[in-house]
């Protein structure tokens, strides 16, 4: 594969990911925002395991689906910062027990904080709320995503972390 041809595939896979996230956030739109969330969207925050594009594309689907949830500037900006950190930390991790709660414990405790400021609810029930959503999107979902794509086969898995 030619470099120009390796820019569009990464700028496509990263784009993808952000049209992704964003359609399962709206999809699943009733259990996707507040101080109680299971956002099916959060499986793909393990993409990074994979391919190093899925940062920024998750990054930018955040920022658009969180503008639709009601909670304002505060989770546009402070929800799409927790999943870039989120998912740099997921890039980073040396195993995947290690990459799916990187984003459990990042937006248990950033979304967690701000949502139950924002919402008036208890902040630490409200950060295992949002950590158990995570934890489930995570571990349940996002694990099993990755195994799937792992074993896609060549096409897929071209510009494969390594």
């Amino acid at each position: 594969m030619t470099k120009n041809s390796d820019r569009v595939t990464m700028i496509t896979r990263g784009a993808g990911t952000a049209a992704m996230y964003v359609a399962l956030v709206l999809a699943f739109q009733p259990i996707s925002y507040g101080p109680v969330q299971l956002r099916a969207a959060e499986a793909l925050t393990l993409l990074p395991c994979l391919w190093i594009e899925a940062i920024p594309g998750l990054f930018v689907g955040c920022l658009i689906a969180n503008i639709f949830g009601g909670f304002g500037f505060i989770d546009i900006f402070l929800g799409s910062a927790a999943t870039l950190a989120a998912a740099y930390l997921t890039y980073i991790a040396p195993n995947r027990t290690l990459a799916a709660a990187a984003p459990v414990v990042v937006n248990g405790i950033v979304v967690g904080g701000y949502i139950s400021f924002l919402a008036g609810a208890p902040p630490l029930l409200t950060m295992l709320y949002i950590a158990s959503g995570e934890a489930v999107a995570c571990f349940a979902l996002g694990v099993p995503l990755v195994a799937l794509l792992e074993r896609a086969g060549p096409l897929l898995n071209q510009g494969q972390k390594s």
